[in-house]
């Protein structure tokens, strides 16, 4: 059984390499249709996964800052921080799967940018043999794994080692009392000394005042 600095590092490497993932597909092209407008040319368009799913690249940054959050976390906010793993990888799973269940409308913004076309029936006909490139799936595997590594987290928090804090240490030393080096006798004296008690009045070789 792997021990709790392996299963901490292993599970957060985990999580930052699942949401560079799902930014990564992001990135790409999902979908690739031509688009036929009644009276115009047929165009030839790529859909990329800031189209088809536009919520993929908060949910994939979310996922690379809760990785970094979980470096310094505690047991209870590890298993919170676990759940929200799990609810960031359903929700990019669910992104793409409504790419890849249905093309068009995930194109549609796609569609009307390009020829003025609006409406999910005319969308549906102005599309032209639309295919669906693997990023979608990738973007699948991304979530499944985002929400694996949140259960594993929440399973283990109380086995990870806690985070190492440095603390300074000061020494501290008693008080000396006024007019002593600690030692119980006088500091030595010197002529400025001697010279500031003459002036108030006093004779320093008596310590009596005038």
């Amino acid at each position: 059984m792997p021990s709790g600095r392996r299963l901490k590092l292993g599970l957060i490497l985990g999580v930052l390499a699942a949401s560079g993932l799902a930014l990564l597909a992001w990135t790409q092209v999902w979908i690739q249709a031509d688009v036929q407008a009644s009276g115009s040319a047929r165009e030839h368009l790529e859909v990329t996964g800031s189209t088809a799913s536009p919520a993929l690249t908060a949910l994939a940054l979310a996922g690379l800052a809760l990785g970094a959050a979980l470096t310094i976390a505690g047991p209870v906010i590890r298993v919170v921080l676990g759940l929200l793993e799990v609810l960031l990888g359903l929700s990019v799973f669910l992104g793409g799967f409504l790419a890849v269940s249905d093309p068009a409308r995930a194109a549609a913004a796609a569609v009307t940018d390009a020829t003025g076309i609006s409406g999910r029936e005319s969308i549906a006909v102005a599309l032209v043999d639309p295919s669906v490139t693997a990023w979608p799936f990738v973007a699948l595997a991304a979530g499944v794994l985002m929400a694996l590594l949140g259960a594993g987290i929440v399973a283990t928090a109380r086995r990870w080692p806690g985070p190492t804090t440095r603390y300074q240490s000061v020494r501290l030393e008693p008080v000396r009392a006024a007019g002593t080096d600690g030692t119980g006798e006088a500091p030595p004296r010197d002529a400025v000394d001697d010279w500031d008690e003459l002036s108030r009045g006093d004779d320093p070789t008596t310590g009596q005042s005038h």
